[in-house]
């Protein structure tokens, strides 16, 4: 069976940087069928309609020792479709959605995606976060993700800054040093 090409995990490729939720158009929260996500995906795309599915690298080794590298979900069943209620309609009729919910405009979704879309672009290595604990809510100060602001856990004797999506209560989470990090009071 031929692989197929890496799908975008966004359309357009500037959606989270340009975006200004409205009465009219905001984020919907498609929770798809199980494994769907990627055809969610390809057919909003060849239907012209906005969404972001983060997706990260994961490497698995097979029994023979082999290293394979996939595009998986970061948060599995989860695509976000910026539009209108027509545009979720457009989606719905795809097949590949269960439900959809409203994101409230006053939850600050588009920022948190951005941060979201920053830690998966960096190309270091991701670990998804399923459950979030309560920690200390730190601002990143220097280095590569200057500007984000998380919560500093401690796993496995290594900092790991998580960056959530609180309307899900899910995220993702890299290492960082703790000198990098500054408390928010």
């Amino acid at each position: 069976m031929p692989i197929r090409k890496p799908q975008p995990n966004i359309y357009p490729e500037s959606l989270i940087d340009m975006v200004r939720p409205s009465a009219d158009r905001h984020w919907w929260v498609l929770y798809t069928m199980t494994r769907r996500e990627k055809d969610l995906m390809r057919q909003l795309k060849a239907r012209g309609v906005a969404y972001y599915g983060a997706v990260y690298e994961k490497k698995t080794r097979s029994p023979k020792g082999r290293v394979r590298t996939s595009l998986v979900p970061l948060f599995p069943s989860y695509v976000f479709l910026f539009g209108d209620d027509n545009e979720r309609r457009t989606a719905l009729r795809t097949n590949c959605v269960a439900h959809t919910d409203p994101v409230p405009i006053a939850v600050p979704f588009t920022e948190e995606l951005q941060q979201i879309d920053k830690l998966l672009r960096s190309g270091l290595p991701i670990t998804p976060e399923a459950r979030l604990e309560p920690a200390e809510t730190v601002f990143v100060n220097s280095g590569s993700f200057k500007g984000l602001i998380g919560t500093l856990i401690r796993r496995e004797k290594e900092n790991r800054l998580v960056v959530a999506v609180s309307f899900l209560q899910k995220g993702a989470s890299i290492e960082l040093n703790d000198f990098e990090v500054d408390a928010i009071r």
